[in-house]
């Protein structure tokens, strides 16, 4: 895992682009806008139907200013700052625990963020909790940690067809499974 010093020299050789904080031995994950809330589409979500999918988003909310995450309630939101990662270098995204022990869970899909990624990262807000929680863009939500490879990656995210329509995005990406569900 990198120290915070080795981060610092892979910002400087553009190996890593982090316009924001760094935290500890890791970059200090803040929500950013826009907000994208999830709604009951009044139906069982099909993974292998698009549509289906698709009924689950509803407004995005651009310029938020806080938001009253209900009990089971989930909603996706931009990451603060865009990440860069070079070939050689991986990363972990991980909730802060202190959010985590009041029923807030931040990034409820895989940690890794793959080498070559390029943009803004989804994170998927989740209240496990039994009262709602209030959520602002700018908090504190997690951390990226990273890790260098022996080796530049064989084939960095953005190298092949499927990964690489997630490059460069600027806000919070739904799900798009059933695209893939057969492949």
């Amino acid at each position: 895992m990198l120290t915070a010093s080795e981060i610092a020299v892979q910002i400087r050789r553009g190996e890593i682009v982090w316009p924001g904080e760094v935290r500890g031995d890791g970059l200090l994950l803040r929500l950013g806008s826009p907000l994208q809330l999830l709604a009951d589409p009044g139906h069982v979500v099909d993974l292998a139907n698009q549509d289906s999918i698709d009924a689950l988003y509803t407004q995005t909310r651009h310029g938020w200013d806080e938001y009253d995450l209900d009990p089971g309630e989930m909603a996706l939101c931009a990451a603060g700052c865009p990440l860069r990662l070079g070939p050689a270098f991986a990363a972990g995204i991980a909730s802060l625990s202190h959010l985590a022990r009041v029923g807030l869970a931040a990034h409820v899909t895989s940690p890794w963020v793959m080498p070559g990624w390029d943009g803004h990262l989804t994170l998927e807000l989740s209240n496990v909790a039994n009262l709602p929680i209030t959520v602002y863009p700018g908090m504190k939500i997690g951390q990226i940690s990273f890790l260098q490879m022996t080796t530049a990656a064989d084939n960095p995210y953005g190298s092949d067809g499927l990964q690489s329509k997630y490059q460069g995005q600027w806000g919070p990406t739904p799900s798009r499974y059933a695209d893939n569900f057969r492949t």
